[in-house]
Formats: C-alpha cells, sequence, structure tokens
C-alpha cells in the first residue's frame, strides 16, 4: 500500500493563493481569453488607466463581498478572511505581472509574441489553475470571494450548490461580455476561445487534480485550534 504524504493545509493555502495568481497572470499573457470568473476583473483593468489587475480584484470580489453579506444578512469578522484572501492574490497577481517580463503587459504587450508560445502559456496556465483550485479544497482557510460566495449563498438558500455554481459562472460570463461591450464599445477585449475551452474543461481538470492529491497526499492542520474557528 503507497504511503501517503502528509502536507500542512495552511501551507496548501499559501501555494494555492500563490499558484492560483501565477497561473491566471499566465492566462492572460496567452491574450486567448481569461476565464468567465476572472473576466469582470481584468475587463476592468484593461479599461482603466492606472487599474492593475489584482486593484481590480480587489473592486470586483469587495463588491461580491458586501453582496454576499446582504444577501444573508449577516456580518461576523471570520467572514473577512475570505476578502483578505483576494486581497493576497491581488496582491501575488501583480506582483507575478511585475516580475516576470513576459507577463507584464507594460513590457510585452498580451497576444503579441509567438503563437506556440501563447498556446504554451494558456495551456499550462489552465492546467495551473485547475490544481491550485484542488489544492484550495484541501484547506479550511476560506477562499477567494468568488467560491466563498457560491458556498455561501447556496448553503444560506438550501440551494444544489453545483447548479448554483453554474449560475454563478454564467452570470459571470455574460457580465464579461456586457463589460466588455460596454467599455470598449462593441468590441470583445478579454475574453475569447480560451474563455470557452476554460469552461468546458475546467470541472473535468479540477477533478482530476483533485483525485491526483489525495492519492498520494493527506492533509492536515497545524494549528487545530484556528482550523475550529472556520466554520461554513
Amino acid at each position: 500500500m503507497q504511503r501517503k504524504i502528509t502536507f500542512s493545509s495552511e501551507l496548501a493555502y499559501l501555494l494555492a493563493v500563490l499558484i492560483m495568481s501565477f497561473s491566471v497572470a499566465m492566462v492572460a499573457a496567452s491574450d486567448f481569453g481569461v476565464s468567465m470568473i476572472v473576466g469582470p476583473a481584468y475587463i476592468l483593468s484593461l479599461a482603466v488607466e492606472g487599474l492593475t489587475f489584482g486593484q481590480s480584484e480587489y473592486v470586483v470580489q469587495g463588491i461580491l463581498f458586501i453582496l454576499f453579506c446582504l444577501l444573508i444578512r449577516s456580518i461576523k469578522p471570520i467572514y473577512f478572511v475570505s476578502f483578505f484572501t483576494a486581497l493576497f492574490y491581488g496582491a501575488a497577481l501583480d506582483l507575478w505581472r511585475l516580475l516576470i517580463p513576459a507577463f507584464n503587459p507594460a513590457v510585452v504587450t498580451p497576444g503579441s509574441q509567438a503563437m506556440p508560445l501563447r498556446i504554451f502559456y494558456f495551456a499550462c496556465g489552465t492546467l495551473i489553475t485547475a490544481f491550485s483550485v484542488a489544492l484550495c479544497f484541501k484547506t479550511y482557510i476560506y477562499p477567494q470571494v468568488y467560491d466563498y460566495f457560491v458556498k455561501g449563498v447556496a448553503g444560506h438558500f438550501k440551494k444544489d450548490r453545483t447548479k448554483f455554481k453554474i449560475f454563478f459562472d454564467a452570470l459571470f460570463f455574460t457580465l464579461s461580455l456586457v463589460m466588455t461591450l460596454i467599455l470598449f464599445s462593441g468590441c470583445i477585449e478579454g475574453i475569447g476561445i480560451g474563455t470557452i475551452i476554460t469552461t468546458l474543461v475546467n470541472g473535468l481538470l479540477i477533478g482530476g487534480a483533485e483525485k491526483l492529491l489525495d492519492r498520494f497526499c493527506t492533509f492536515k492542520a497545524t494549528f487545530p485550534k484556528l482550523e475550529k474557528m472556520f466554520t461554513w
């Protein structure tokens, strides 16, 4: 019987955010279109001069967090951990884009690189994103507002989480499309064929990554008392 590696849940959280921000920066550099979830933030960053991708995430997830609190009619200090994760992710996203010239739109215009390299960025970025999401599932610390919103609202109103997730994704895709058409005068920016591909394969990739993690790793909290503070 294969012995599994014991992995810290807290370390899994840190790695998940860092890896996810890296992969999103990579996909954005491919210019094939980001996922529908980060679409509104990315389009906002393209439309507003001086507003970075990470800062746009603060805006979008901040609004979503306020909406979450209004819908469930409750505000608890522990909820803000989700928004903290969004801040951590946004800062890491901007840092990756600053440190890696190929990901920095001020240095290399997205879509200007050779096609094979763009395909490599998109394929690798999509795979790494799926792995990072699967890693998020292995930690008790609250994920970004996007995922927290789906799980929290679906649970509060006793709705099927899978169906609500599909509705949420469709809503953000529609929002992305409306934003790009309005902000860019009928032109489509930020979303594309990659957005559609990600929508179709993301669930399968995340499921495969989670099975891989379950096969080789077990996740255990380093701080059990802290874990008890996080309840859905």
